[in-house]
């Protein structure tokens, strides 16, 4: 590490941090207006902070300063349920002070805190905009990482054009099923079957070469979850479809809103299980998800989805809703061998590196 960087613990929490905390998120932002522009993916510091409260993963968090001034981010999900040999990593740059060693710094005291904590795979997420090029994918390399999965950005206008979404919506063939929504608030009663189909989420969705296991969901960890987005300021909209024969929910897409960007929505976790699919579900889902976003949310423009590369089927459901690749990611993985634990490895929203 060279001389003049100095690598510190950072309380997201603790009032007395606050400016800390502040430069902390800037920096994640500094490095998406690097990447994007305008259109960069940013959370916000209240909706960072709602994910540290109660959340089901341990999260330490580390600052690098070159003197008084805040260069690095970073941030190490520990998950506590399942995937307990996983570590995601949230890591970032100020541009301005890139070649300097501060990735490698960051990078170094996250694999010591993996190891302390008896993780064995590191997970990380880079990102490049249409166009461009991996600008971190020799840095990852170098360090052992290797790609596991690769991932489309891409984005739908709004308002979008409503007579063509209805139509997508009742296109024949599904007649076993009806769709149902909600703003803001699950209903109680969709609580038990939407904790099996976020379960789901991580063993039908593609996940390519990553070291996954089947994640464990119920009924209080879904309220809990719902409650720190809610806290944190973030609205919801969500299109379920109900198989009518056995009155379960058998499929779901979700859009989030950021009280700090309203103006863009970002397109969440689409699923159809498995036994349901062949009845175009996952376009209609989100197709009259999108009509319920319009007329509730009429201030959202745009809304931003990423989708494996692997998944060609959500990919063509996205060109016909309208959407546009803007770029791309990659998940990274390295398996250090040096640990012991129970289960496989989970990539979290937000990891990245930058």
């Amino acid at each position: 590490m060279r001389e003049d960087l100095e690598t510190r613990p950072v309380d997201l929490l603790d009032p007395a941090q606050l400016d800390v905390a502040r430069a902390w998120v800037g920096v994640h932002a500094a490095v998406q207006r690097d990447l994007f522009g305008d259109r960069g993916s940013a959370w916000t510091l209240e909706e960072v902070q709602g994910f540290v409260r109660g959340s089901d993963k341990k999260r330490v968090a580390r600052g690098v300063w070159v003197g008084d001034r805040l260069v690095g981010a970073l941030e190490v999900h520990l998950p506590l349920r399942d995937n307990l040999r996983s570590a995601v990593l949230w890591l970032s740059v100020e541009p301005s002070a890139r070649g300097r060693g501060v990735g490698s710094a960051l990078v170094a005291e996250a694999e010591r805190i993996a190891a302390e904590h008896g993780r064995s795979t590191l997970l990380v997420e880079t990102e490049w905009a249409q166009g461009g090029s991996d600008a971190a994918e020799a840095f990852a390399t170098a360090r052992g990482f290797v790609v596991a999965q690769t991932v489309l950005r891409s984005e739908q206008s709004l308002p979008a054009d409503r007579a063509a979404l209805e139509a997508l919506v009742a296109e024949p063939g599904a007649e076993d099923y009806r769709l149902e929504s909600w703003v803001d608030d699950m209903p109680d009663a969709w609580l038990e079957d939407r904790a099996l189909l976020q379960q789901r989420m991580s063993t039908d969705a593609p996940s390519d070469d990553l070291d996954l296991e089947e994640e464990d969901w119920d009924v209080e960890r879904l309220r809990a979850s719902l409650a720190r987005a809610r806290a944190s300021g973030r609205r919801a909209v969500e299109t379920a479809a109900r198989h009518v024969p056995s009155g379960r929910l058998v499929g779901f897409t979700t859009v989030g809103v950021s009280a700090g960007e309203p103006g863009l929505g970002y397109q969440q976790d689409t699923l159809v299980l498995t036994e349901h699919r062949g009845h175009g579900l996952g376009l209609r889902l989100k197709a009259a998800n999108a009509l319920r976003l319009m007329d509730e949310l009429p201030e959202v423009t745009a809304v931003r989805t990423w989708n494996a590369a692997s998944n060609e089927h959500m990919l063509a459901v996205n060109r016909r809703l309208g959407y546009a690749v803007d770029g791309y990611s990659r998940e990274w993985q390295k398996i250090t061998g040096g640990a012991e634990g129970t289960g496989g490895s989970g990539v979290g929203g937000g990891a990245r590196l930058g």
